[in-house]
């Protein structure tokens, strides 16, 4: 994903991982922490392989909550919440898109590097895998 360029339609390998957060009181758990974001520096960021990348990675997964349930992994850079755009949002702006407090279920698509590798060479996909190719933006809060 090295060949990104911000505000234009990307080719990816994503997965689909919907969380169902857990109530805890009055809030609303999704078991996983985040970095990154537009605001960042990303030569900070461990899992940007290039170092230029500001996406928004996952840095966190608490054991058997429920993003690690649903499959979230550590490094899984996240490309869509609910069908907003990720790649452009400052950290603070990512933040609320995963903290709605009236979404209890969060669907995300994320990309990892295992996804990448195990398709390359490959002629196609499954859907049943929950893999996609092509991934465009659906929302964006630059546009507003």
């Amino acid at each position: 994903m090295s060949n990104y360029i911000p505000g234009q339609p990307v080719t990816a390998v994503v997965q689909k991982i919907e969380i169902q957060k857990l109530r805890q009181g009055h809030q609303l758990i999704l078991g996983f922490s985040i970095g990154g974001g537009i605001d960042q520096d990303p030569s900070q960021n461990p899992y940007s392989e290039d170092k230029a990348d500001k996406g928004i990675y996952v840095t966190r997964v608490a054991p058997g909550g429920p993003a690690d349930e649903a499959g979230l992994r550590v490094g899984d850079k996240i490309m869509q919440v609910n069908g907003w755009d990720m790649t452009m949002l400052k950290h603070y702006q990512a933040l609320k898109k995963l903290t709605k407090s009236n979404e209890e279920v969060v669907r995300l698509l994320v990309t990892r590097k295992s996804l990448e590798q195990a398709i390359k060479g490959a002629m196609g996909y499954t859907e049943e895998a929950g893999l996609i190719v092509d991934f465009v933006p659906l929302k964006s809060d630059q546009e507003n």
